[in-house]
């Protein structure tokens, strides 16, 4: 390993591969949480032979560099996001599974605390069909 390298690694510093950049692409080029699947299926089409471990391990990278955020649905698989976003909640298309991002919030969610209760955060996460699976 040539000296620069070494200093690079020992800095924690990772590499800009072609599969981090065709995954970083697939999240630029949507505006919703996708799932590693999903990631494959978009940056597959940047780089051929790109794998899906090579996506989990690219994801991880991508987290702990702080690029992406996880997106957690019960009883789903975890999908991520762009890091960075204001405060928001999500919708998930129960016929094609895909997530998209809300963008609003209720206006006081204290309001649906019990009396005495203190409000620290929320989530909300809506069901439903999503305008491509809603019938016409």
């Amino acid at each position: 390993m040539a000296e620069t390298e070494r200093t690079e690694v020992d800095r924690g510093a990772t590499r800009d591969t072609r599969q981090r950049r065709a995954i970083r692409a697939a999240f630029m080029s949507t505006d919703r949480p996708l799932d590693p699947n999903e990631v494959l299926q978009l940056a597959a089409g940047e780089h051929n032979g790109l794998g899906i471990a090579t996506v989990y391990r690219n994801i991880k990278t991508l987290l702990e560099e702080g690029w992406l955020t996880p997106v957690e649905l019960p009883g789903e698989v975890t999908h991520y996001e762009l890091a960075g976003k204001d405060h928001h909640h999500h919708f998930h298309c129960k016929s094609c599974g895909k997530v998209f991002e809300l963008n609003a919030c209720l206006p006081n969610v204290q309001l649906l605390a019990p009396e005495g209760f203190s409000v620290t955060g929320h989530e909300l996460l809506l069901y439903g069909a999503c305008r491509e699976c809603t019938p016409a």
